[in-house]
């Protein structure tokens, strides 16, 4: 990779990125925050398990196997009006991801506000054990003694 050229427009929003308001620091996580806010908030609204709100799976409507997406806005809704247990039934994986959002939204938040830098700096091991549990989770939920796992 060539160095970089500090008269270039990256080296330069880089180094006054910590000198602009927090406010303008804080624009993307705030923008992020409300369009997940905003999607959430219509699946609150609309209720899935109603038919004709929302498109079949395509997975399951071409096979009849279950995706580890499928579920998830089931158990959004469920965990919006504060049915966890009903959000886990749905959809447990989701879960996980909704309060791993919360927190890696939060980290990234107080981050900016001191004005420092956010980096996940996931290697190949985590890609591969993310990748496996997905697939793990995919694979347990079609299985007949993975019931429990289905939506």
């Amino acid at each position: 990779m060539p160095p970089v050229n500090d008269d270039s427009p990256v080296a330069r929003f880089a180094s006054s990125a910590p000198d602009a308001p927090v406010w303008r620091r804080l624009a993307v996580p705030a923008g992020l925050l409300a369009a997940v806010a905003g999607a959430v908030a219509y699946v609150g609204a609309v209720d899935p398990n109603q038919p004709g709100h929302y498109p079949v799976c395509p997975l399951y409507g071409l096979t009849g196997l279950y995706c580890p997406g499928c579920g998830g806005l089931r158990s959004a809704h469920a965990f919006v009006h504060g049915d966890l247990l009903g959000a886990l039934r749905d959809n447990a994986l989701g879960v996980a991801a909704y309060l791993a959002f919360a927190v890696l939204w939060t980290v990234w938040a107080v981050r900016t506000v001191r004005g420092g830098p956010f980096r996940l700096g996931l290697g190949r091991a985590q890609l591969w054990a993310a990748g496996g549990l997905l697939l793990a989770f995919t694979v347990l939920r079609n299985l007949p003694f993975g019931g429990w796992l289905r939506p």
